[in-house]
This record gives structure tokens, C-alpha cells and sequence, in this order.
């Protein structure tokens, strides 16, 4: 364990006890969310995002040692474990270059190296490699290495060489110095293939190249796709006669004999054959591990912007999923998400029926007494928000609509927990109640949907799939516990991610909600099946009741410091307590108290409600109305690394190039823009009616 703290103390910017501290809770069972906020005393207030980064670097230097651990028992089997070796190891700091000092020693070689192997060249190699020799004596000790495999000198000189190849090839010092040389200089040369589409989405890669140090991962990851979908093929190039050179020059002794050119051949040969090939091989990969980490990170924050977005809260909602000959179909929601009622109206090509959809929609607004419209943003989106338009202008309604993003909502209507909410109802309406849901409350109703399916990011099918899952999970995880769950209203989905809740507990607190009606205090938690001490320790602070017996089970306060909470309660003004005595008298920091006191100023705070809220519309646009350098209003639905994706109520999302984005240089769009952040003014730079979408700018 000290071998591994020292590790951690120089990875992190942690301190010692910090790191002891932490890796305490961690084997005891605590969740990160619950360490980030109830042990902040132990952790020197480390976020959960710095415990989140500690855990992977804990658990990739934990995996380090291991392996150390192993190849150095495997060399003492061997017996060729040294002091010189012992220190090497020890000093890897990553896999990569651990496993590089340990290749020599495994068993597996190229073909022609384990033949001269076999061949007893060995002793030949290290002759020739001593290079004090002539080429003749060279010849003539060779001779002594004939046997029935090997024929005559020149053979076993050419197997000494394939040995000597294979040395060099498997020196971790060389390996390094190469493949830093082609992080550095090498070229990535695309070209096209005979099923290389010349107007399709890579044109712009046809003979491409690129430094490799300096492709963006966005662009790597859409070669990479193109690779496997054959319309590109991908090489890295190198100045090979560079390295050469410098074999001759640092390798190559000055005052070597003749036979040095048996050398130099060999360690071309090792360079060429067996060290490029591999280590190329290793640059695509690091690219699409970097390129796949990075869309990874831009998902995540992506997804945490998606799902922060404020709740809207006090509304009954009518929810539309657009559509052409089926129709629009329609879901009415209450305050508190409950379903209501069900419809479907044809104001959409072909039928184009505005009477009907009318009296229908005007039937439903005033028997429910509805607030706000949601409408998908997917097909027919564009028709259905002029049919509203026009509908609440002559109607002289109250009442505005906003355009949500629909993806995954069919995902969810024929999702297993779509069947357990919704089991009498078909999947046409879930949807419809999925999109109004999203309005009400975008953590709650998305959390349900598989993450991968909201469409937040760039090139997702292309990126290492368990590690998305994994971020998606854990910046799900982090923001359902910073916002908090009420416990009598919550999916079981939603409950799942609270921490020290599984998802077999969380169905078990929804059985157990309904057979009780309601929860009035968090102790009943402990009453549910399955729930015992860890697990309520876990979760309780994370959970809120709204109309509970104590307004401490509307608070992020964790039960363990109920009687701190209720002891301050007694004071007249909390904003200037004097906390120094209740600190003493209940053991706690003043970083505790005084997260209990702001929590008892402003119970059932929701983080959301300071962001800005949703924007409606009462209006829509057409492309066919639009020109160059007219201006729109929208909200930014998918950042890339590329640009921003905004929803200005067409068919089909403008772009924002980055470089469209801001007067200033900026590196990426997430520096300026957010999802679902609303633009008052976007200018129009260029139409395309056939594909039937808009540039934009910023700028």
C-alpha cells in the first residue's frame, strides 16, 4: 500500500493523508458522490470529479504494480532478474513502456529470429555485435556455426543477423526513441479507395495528410470510419533514412572493424521489419484511443449541460411527437408528470386537416387547463410548430410551445421501463409523453433512456464503447445526487443512480412506495427489502421528502447530523450564528456546519433553478423564407469539437462552425456555447435548400 500512496502523491495534487483517507472510504464501501459530499474533512474537499480522476489513476497505477510485481517474479524463474533490470522496471511509469523492457524476455519471436535461436547462432550474434572484428574473420568464425540446418557461412552470418534484428527491435531505449520520433515527425497519408464516394461526407479527406502530433480527434475519428467503411485507407509515413543516420551515428562505434556493416543491416533490417511496423501500428492505435477518449470527455459534458437543464416546474404539459400519415400524436401531462390524456390530430401533409386538429387541441388545452406545448424536434417538427403558431394566434391563447429534442423517446416507448410505468398504453403515446416529460423535467424523464441514444456528441458508435458507458454513467451518477431525488415521485431509473441504490433496491423502493402510498420521514427507507445500514448511509442524504414530517428530510442534510440541524433551528438568525460552539459541542468541522446552516436556509433547493429557463416560441420559420444574413433566434442542441449544432425551428439543425463562434480564438465551442443555451441572434452565412439545411454565425 505505501508503494502505492508514494505513486499517488506524484500523480495527484493530493496530499498524503488525503490519499490515505480516501482510499479508506473507498475500501469501505462509500461512493464518490457520498465522499464528495459528507466526508469533505477527510478528502481536503476534493469534488467529485477529482475523485473520479483518482479512482482511474488509482486504478491504472494498482494495475502498474501488479504487473510489475509479475514480470519480476517471472524474471527470477528465469533467473535474469537484476539489480540494473530490478531498477528499470521500477521506474516505468506506464504500461507501455513497462512491457517494452520486458518484450526481450518473452518467449515469442519473430520466425527467422526463433530459427537461428534454434540454430545455436546466438554466439555468432554476439560476435558480429561486438564489431571488433573483419568481415574475413568474421567468415571464418562463422564456419564453426555449420551444422545440418545451416549449410554454410553465409547462412549463419545471415541468422547472427536476424538475431541481432531482433535485439534491436525488441530495445526498449530504441523503441522509445522511435516512437517518440513518430509522435513527433510522422505523417498520416490518407487516399482514396475504388469505393471512395467523391461527393460523400469524406470528400474532404481525399489525399489528405496530416502531421500526427497535430490531427484533431474529430477528424481522425471520421478517417478512422471511413477506413472501416473502405473508402479510405490510412498509412504512416516516416523519414526512414532520418533514423538511419542517427543509427549510424550513436549505434555505429567510430573505431569499429568492417564487420560493423553486418551491424548497421541488421539493425536497419530490426528497424524496418519488425520496429516500424509494430510501432505504426501503435501510433493508429494511440490516435484512436486519444481521438475516442477525448469524444468520450465531450460526451460526458455534453450529457451533464443535457441533463442540467432547469425543470419546468408547476405546468400542465401537452406533449406532440410530429409526424406526417400517421399524425401528430399528443400526451397531456399534470404538475407532477402524471398522465392525464391522450390524443392524435393531421395537421401535416397529406391531410393537412386543420379543423379537426384544432377543435381537438382547443378540447384539450381547456379540459386540463394546459400551460406550455412540447413539441419533438424529428419529423415534421417544422409543420407542426406553424400549425401551433397559428393555432394559439387565432385562438388569442395564453400559451407557447417550445421544441425539444426527441431523440431516444422512441427508445424509451418501447423501453422495459416505459411498460412498467405506461403497460395499457401503445407506444406512439409513451412517446408523446416522453417528449412533454422532457420539458417538465429533463434529468428525470432522460435518465430513463439509454445515455447513447440522446445524441450528444460525435462519432459515439465510433469511440471504445464500455469506457462511454461508464463516463455517461458516472456524470449521470454525479449530477442526480448534486440535484437530489424526492423519494416519492422518483422512477425507479432515476432512483438507481443514487448513491449506495442498485437498481434491484430501487425497485424495491417503488414496491414498497406503493404499498405505503408515501414516504413521510427517510427512516422508513430502512423498512424497504434489502436496504440495510450501508446502503441507507449511502443513499439518505442524496434522497428528499417534500411533505414529509420533518422539513430536515426536504435538505441534502445526512441524518448524522440531525441533532446539529435541530439545535441551530432553535436560533433566531442562522446568516450570523456564532457556529464555533455548536462545532465543539457536536464534533464537526465548520465546513460541516456550515453546509448544514445553507442547507436550512433554503430547504428543497433545487441547483437548476438558477440556470436560465426554458425558451418558448409563439412563431416558426421556413427555409424557403429565409435569406443570407437574416437573423434567428435558437438553442444549441449538440456541441462537437468542430462547431455547434443549433435548433433554429427548421427541419434539419444549423451549424456554427468554430470558427464562427466568437471574435476571440477559442479551442473549443464548449468555451463560449452550452446545450440548450438559447441564442437571441444568429446570422444566416449560407443556404442549402437541397439538403435542406443553414450556416451560421456568431460572428
Amino acid at each position: 500500500m505505501s508503494q502505492l500512496i508514494e505513486v499517488l502523491k506524484k500523480k495527484t495534487n493530493l496530499k498524503d493523508i488525503h490519499i490515505k483517507n480516501i482510499l479508506m472510504l473507498l475500501e469501505d464501501g462509500c461512493t464518490i458522490p457520498f465522499i464528495a459530499r459528507y466526508r469533505k474533512d477527510l478528502t481536503g474537499n476534493a469534488t467529485d470529479e477529482v475523485l473520479r480522476d483518482f479512482n482511474d489513476i488509482y486504478e491504472y497505477s494498482k494495475k502498474l504494480i501488479d504487473r510489475k510485481n509479475e514480470i519480476k517474479e517471472n524474471l527470477r524463474q528465469k533467473e535474469v532478474l537484476n539489480l540494473n533490470l530490478e531498477k528499470q522496471i521500477d521506474e516505468a511509469t506506464t504500461l507501455v513502456s513497462l512491457e517494452d523492457i520486458y518484450s526481450v524476455f518473452k518467449t515469442a519471436k519473430s520466425s527467422r529470429t526463433q530459427k537461428a535461436i534454434d540454430n545455436n547462432l546466438e554466439g555468432l550474434a554476439n560476435i558480429i555485435s561486438s564489431m571488433k572484428y573483419d568481415k574475413q574473420e568474421i567468415n571464418n568464425k562463422a564456419k564453426q556455426f555449420i551444422n545440418e540446418n545451416i549449410k554454410n557461412t553465409n547462412d549463419a552470418i545471415l541468422g547472427a543477423m536476424d538475431i541481432i534484428a531482433q535485439r534491436y527491435a525488441d530495445d526498449f531505449k530504441s523503441k522509445e526513441v522511435i516512437r517518440n520520433i513518430l509522435q513527433n515527425h510522422a505523417i498520416l497519408q490518407i487516399k482514396q479507395t475504388k469505393t471512395f464516394e467523391e461527393d460523400g461526407v469524406y470528400k474532404n479527406y481525399k489525399d489528405f495528410s496530416s502531421k500526427v502530433k497535430f490531427i484533431p480527434s474529430y477528424r481522425f475519428l471520421a478517417i478512422s470510419r471511413a477506413v472501416s467503411e473502405k473508402q479510405l485507407t490510412i498509412k504512416v509515413e516516416l523519414d526512414e533514412q532520418r533514423i538511419i543516420e542517427n543509427i549510424e551515428k550513436y549505434k555505429i562505434p567510430n573505431n569499429a572493424n568492417s564487420s560493423k556493416q553486418y551491424v548497421l543491416d541488421a539493425y536497419i533490417d530490426g528497424l524496418k521489419r519488425l520496429l516500424l511496423p509494430s510501432l505504426k501500428r501503435e501510433v493508429l492505435t494511440t490516435l484512436k484511443e486519444k481521438a475516442s477518449s477525448e469524444a468520450i470527455n465531450l460526451f460526458g459534458k455534453n450529457l451533464h449541460q443535457l441533463l442540467i437543464t432547469p425543470p419546468l416546474i408547476n405546468r400542465v404539459i401537452l406533449g406532440v411527437d410530429p409526424g406526417y400519415k400517421t399524425g401528430c400524436k399528443l400526451a397531456v401531462i399534470d404538475q407532477n408528470a402524471n398522465y392525464l390524456d391522450s390524443a392524435v390530430i393531421y395537421p401535416t401533409k397529406p391531410r393537412e386537416d386543420f379543423i379537426s386538429s384544432n377543435n381537438i387541441v382547443l378540447d384539450l388545452v381547456k379540459k386540463y387547463n394546459i400551460d406550455a406545448v412540447a413539441i419533438g424536434n424529428g419529423t415534421a417538427s417544422n409543420e407542426t410548430a406553424s400549425f401551433f403558431a397559428t393555432f394559439i394566434k387565432e385562438n388569442k391563447l395564453d400559451l407557447k410551445f417550445a421544441v425539444v429534442s426527441e431523440i431516444g423517446a422512441s427508445v424509451y416507448s418501447a423501453s422495459k421501463i416505459a411498460n412498467i410505468e405506461y403497460p395499457n398504453l401503445d407506444v406512439t403515446t409513451k412517446g408523446a409523453i416522453s417528449i412533454a416529460s422532457r420539458l417538465r423535467d429533463p434529468l428525470s424523464a432522460l435518465v430513463k433512456i439509454d445515455a447513447k441514444s440522446l445524441g450528444v456528441g460525435q462519432y459515439q458508435h465510433d469511440v471504445n464503447q464500455s469506457k462511454l458507458e461508464k463516463k455517461l454513467n458516472e456524470v449521470t451518477e454525479d449530477l442526480v445526487n448534486k440535484v437530489g431525488v424526492d423519494l416519492n415521485s422518483a422512477s425507479y431509473k432515476l432512483l438507481s443512480f443514487v448513491s449506495g441504490i442498485s437498481e434491484k433496491l430501487a425497485q424495491n423502493i417503488v414496491k414498497h412506495r406503493d404499498e405505503i402510498k408515501s414516504f413521510k420521514t427517510k427512516k422508513q427507507l430502512l423498512d424497504v427489502k434489502g436496504i440495510g445500514q450501508k446502503a441507507y448511509e449511502q443513499a439518505v442524504g442524496f434522497l428528499r421528502i417534500k411533505d414529509g414530517i420533518s422539513i430536515l428530510d426536504n435538505t441534502a442534510i445526512h441524518p448524522e447530523n440531525y441533532n446539529l440541524a435541530n439545535e441551530l433551528l432553535k436560533q433566531k438568525d442562522l446568516k450570523v450564528v456564532d457556529i464555533v460552539p455548536f462545532c465543539k459541542k457536536f464534533d464537526v468541522s465548520t465546513q460541516t456546519c456550515n453546509d448544514v446552516i445553507n442547507e436550512l436556509l433554503k430547504p428543497g433547493y433545487d441547483i437548476r433553478e438558477e440556470l436560465p429557463q426554458t425558451v418558448f416560441r409563439d412563431d416558426n420559420v421556413s427555409l424557403e423564407s429565409l435569406k443570407i444574413d437574416d437573423e434567428l433566434s435558437g438553442i444549441v442542441r449538440n456541441l462537437t469539437d468542430f462547431g455547434a449544432f443549433v435548433d433554429v425551428g427548421l427541419k434539419n439543425d444549423g451549424m456554427i462552425h468554430i470558427s464562427k463562434i466568437s471574435d476571440k480564438r477559442i479551442s473549443h465551442p464548449m468555451e463560449v456555447l452550452s446545450i440548450n443555451q438559447y441564442l437571441p441572434r444568429i446570422k444566416i452565412i449560407d443556404i442549402d435548400l437541397k439538403k435542406q439545411k443553414v450556416a451560421l454565425s456568431l460572428v
